[in-house]
């Protein structure tokens, strides 16, 4: 899953002292009274968390336009390196607010969470802040080359005439945008931080397909221009406007495309283009192509796995949980029979047709029909496992074509808060020889129910929280959470019924225990993209350009891959430490609401958060 806004954003001056002054807490009295102002004092938390939310806001105008909202739609975001030391500023200034202003041990335990939360994420931003150059301003899985666009197609709605006039002005503002983003790749260049020479070549094919096409040239509309097209054509056929003044603003929309966002695209092309020859062919990870790169690595574990398990640690995990995956698989291939080692099992669900889709447009559609069937088939069983259900729909679609690619991750991009839109599959079926019949079920489960888009959706539609927990971001959380999701769509009826779905199952989980050791052996141990991709063939049957990009990613996002097993171990270990000591009263609906029903956080505090719900299932 990505759902990330990885560059800071507009940056406002935006002052502290307009906040509310609460009082301090008072202490003494009765056990009720002491209670009552827990939950005042608690409420008032709340009040301030949301004010201060809505001010944190203001500094990305795209994510209140992925929220659903309108404010500043007009603008684009603030991504240069001031504005994110402006940001982190007023983080900074908010945390010494709080603790000025609030006394923690008069708090409820669950404004004492969203208070450890709030103070969290300043934490790791402000340890983050000495790399701020370690990153990649462009590369072939984030950019905002291709971001940019998708977000404008799929989020940015418009209803009326000055919904558009806003469309037309974020195009133009593209250009600035960009220009930010260049300056900041050039300023880690000349650190000697460059991306792999497949990010910029990824970021040059990306960017030359969204100019290709009219209104660029004379071929089909680009992606751009017919969504333009159409949602001024829209506002026709609601009788918003009429027809000369959708023509109108197409033409002003045309000329945003020519002559400020084709330019900017230009600038990106040109300067990948130079820094290619400078680029590795064989890459290496960042702890050996980065100045301070062990360091930054190491941030980057502890950032995702929100541990303190180091590389060595973590490396040997992986290791062990392949060998007992591999010991899993050969129990599947045992049970269907296959005479043969593990390599000529890998070999025959690589080759048999009958583990694939054909590569037509059918064969896709096919894909999207039989995964849209898995998740409907979850839907009916959500109330069994769960108490909290989200109010979102969730819609399969395959993704955009100018950013489709080979092989590439399926991901999921969350709907709004209300459930007015739905959460998005996104699947990749450029090459369906890349998207094996036997994983369908999981990377179902895994992105769709009950994995992420009940995790997100669930999050997103709290209440009695603050706002800002309802879109707290925890990549071992998250992605732990849709890894524990594989699993446990194992208990829930009708699903992994073929024993190759099952192999598909234990298959994922493969997947995601080798990225403990590629990404650890290429970022801490040196170990080159060819030699990650080696180990992976010889314990995966993924196709050679899923292993292609899995690594590549891996490449680019160090430390990211190694939260998803962290995250699903400790779940799993929290399960079991539940049933062992509440035994006969243990609830899988309560568990499960306990786990998502405070929105996404470290795993240190989900533990705190189910020891406390153990207890009080004990005193219970």
């Amino acid at each position: 899953m990505r759902t990330a806004f990885a560059c800071s954003t507009l940056a406002l001056a935006l002052a502290l002292a307009a906040c509310s002054q609460p009082s301090a807490a008072p202490t003494g009295g009765t056990a009720t009274a002491t209670s009552q102002r827990a939950g005042d004092q608690s409420a008032r938390l709340n009040a301030w968390f949301d004010e201060q939310y809505e001010q944190s806001l203001q500094f990305s105008p795209l994510r209140m336009t992925v929220l659903g909202r309108k404010d500043l739609y007009d603008q684009l975001d603030d991504v240069s390196p001031e504005a994110q030391r402006r940001q982190l500023a007023w983080m900074q200034a908010s945390v010494e607010a709080m603790e000025s202003q609030f006394d923690y041990d008069a708090l409820d335990a669950e404004a004492r969470l969203s208070w450890d939360l709030w103070k969290h994420q300043y934490e790791s931003a402000r340890e983050g802040e000495r790399f701020i150059d370690h990153g990649y301003a462009f590369d072939q899985m984030n950019g905002m080359h291709s971001m940019l666009p998708t977000l404008l197609i799929n989020f940015h709605k418009v209803d009326s005439e000055a919904d558009y006039q806003a469309y037309i002005s974020r195009l133009a503002a593209s250009a600035r945008l960009f220009d930010q983003l260049l300056a900041r790749g050039q300023a880690s260049a000349a650190k000697g931080i460059r991306a792999p020479k497949f990010a910029y070549e990824g970021v040059i094919e990306q960017s030359r397909k969204l100019i290709a096409g009219a209104p660029f040239d004379d071929g089909q509309p680009s992606a751009l221009w017919a969504d333009l097209v159409a949602k001024a054509d829209a506002l026709v056929e609601a009788g918003t406007i009429d027809a000369a003044r959708a023509d109108a603003l197409k033409a002003q929309a045309r000329s945003a495309l020519l002559e400020q966002l084709k330019p900017a695209y230009e600038r990106v092309i040109a300067w990948s283009e130079a820094e290619l020859p400078h680029a590795l062919e064989n890459p290496t990870g960042v702890g050996t192509t980065h100045p301070g790169g062990a360091d930054y690595y190491a941030f980057q574990l502890r950032r995702n796995t929100t541990t303190a398990m180091g590389a060595d640690e973590i490396h040997q995990l992986g290791l062990d949980e392949v060998a007992r995956l591999r010991g899993e698989m050969e129990a599947v291939m045992a049970k269907v029979g296959f005479d043969g080692d593990l390599q000529a099992f890998f070999q025959h669900i690589n080759t048999d047709p009958r583990f694939r889709y054909p590569d037509t447009d059918a064969g896709r559609q096919a894909y999207i029909d039989d995964a849209t069937k898995a998740i409907d088939n979850i839907k009916q069983h959500l109330p069994a496992y769960f108490g909290l259900l989200p109010k979102a729909d969730l819609v399969v679609k395959r993704v955009e074509a100018f950013r489709e690619q080979d092989g590439a991750a399926q991901h999921y991009f969350p709907g709004t808060p209300d459930g007015a839109r739905p959460g998005i599959y996104y699947a990749h079926l450029s090459d369906m020889d890349a998207m094996p019949k036997t994983e369908l079920e999981v990377i179902a489960y895994h992105e769709g129910l009950p994995g992420h888009h009940m995790q997100i959706s669930i999050a997103q539609e709290l209440e009695g929280v603050p706002t800002f927990r309802t879109q707290y971001s925890s990549t071992a959380y998250s992605e732990g959470w849709g890894l524990y999701s594989e699993w446990l769509a194992k208990e829930m009826p009708d699903t992994y019924t073929d024993p190759y779905s099952e192999y598909g199952r234990l298959m994922s989980e493969m997947w995601r225990a080798i990225r403990l050791v590629v990404d650890t052996g290429m970022h801490a141990k040196g170990w080159t993209e060819e030699q990650a991709v080696d180990y992976f063939r010889q314990n995966a049957s993924v196709p050679d350009a899923a292993i292609r990009s899995e690594v590549r990613r891996y490449l680019i996002m160090p430390g990211q891959a190694t939260a998803y097993k962290v995250g699903m171990i400790r779940i799993q270990q929290l399960r079991a430490k539940a049933e062992a000591e509440l035994g006969d009263a243990f609830d899988i609906r309560g568990f499960h609401d306990t786990v998502l029903g405070g929105g996404a956080m470290p795993l240190d505090l989900l533990e705190r958060r189910v020891d406390a719900w153990i207890a009080s299932r004990r005193a219970g």
